[in-house]
This record gives structure tokens, C-alpha cells and sequence, in this order.
């Protein structure tokens, strides 16, 4: 039987949100914002996004940001939400499997509920709350 490698360092990360990326520019539903919001930055956004995950797996410095505060202002649904994750989750499943590969995905899932909470939240108070 053969398995797949976890995720045990920067280059893993790097091919993680890489393909991630590549399936969502190709997504009918998400492609339109990241291709409007990441037109001309998707090298300094893909960078980030390899030090997002840096930090939040392996614990290492170089992240700074507030990912919610970037996706505010933006027409986001509880389906793009569960797109996001499902597109994560299939690229993680078909590169990973172990701790870590798991601990990405239940982290995507927090985020996405902690997404989607706070954007409820603040369209129900007819507010955006930005940070």
C-alpha cells in the first residue's frame, strides 16, 4: 500500500496552497473574487499564505496579518465558505495524509465556521465589523 507523505515542512506548505490556488483560480465561484481582489498580487498573496501556514502548523514566525479584516469587505456566502474548504481539503487529501495534514484541515475548518459566524454576525447587526 502506498501512502502519501505528511506535511512536514516549507515545501509542503508551498505545494499545498500552490495546487489550493490553482483549483480555486479555476472555480466558478471563487475564482471571481480572488482574480479580482489577487489580480495583480498573487505572488505576494501566495507568499503570505506560505507563512499563514508556516506559522499556524509548525509554529514558525513571519506571519503577520489579520486574514478576516482582508475578506470583510467582501461579498462572501456561507457557499463560498464551504467551497473554500472543500477545495483545501481536497488538496490536502490528495498530497497528505497524517497529524499534520488533519490538524490543516481541522484548522481550515475553524477558520471557515469562524469566518462565517463573524459575517452572519455583522450582516445581522447590519455592520461589517472589520476586525
Amino acid at each position: 500500500m502506498v501512502t502519501k507523505p505528511d506535511i512536514t515542512e516549507l515545501e509542503d506548505i508551498k505545494l499545498m496552497v500552490n495546487e489550493f490556488y490553482r483549483l480555486v483560480r479555476n472555480d466558478e465561484l471563487l475564482a471571481p473574487i480572488f482574480l479580482y481582489e489577487l489580480n495583480t498580487y498573487w505572488v505576494t498573496h501566495l507568499e503570505k499564505m506560505y507563512s499563514f501556514w508556516n506559522a499556524a502548523l509548525f509554529g514558525e514566525k513571519g506571519y503577520s496579518g489579520n486574514p478576516f479584516a482582508k475578506h470583510a469587505t467582501e461579498l462572501i456566502s456561507k457557499e463560498h465558505i464551504e467551497r473554500w474548504l472543500h477545495l483545501l481539503h481536497a488538496t490536502i487529501d490528495t498530497f497528505f495524509e497524517g497529524s499534520v495534514a488533519e490538524e490543516a484541515k481541522n484548522k481550515a475548518v475553524v477558520m471557515a465556521t469562524t469566518f462565517e459566524e463573524r459575517i452572519e454576525n455583522a450582516r445581522d447587526k447590519d455592520i461589517m465589523a472589520l476586525v
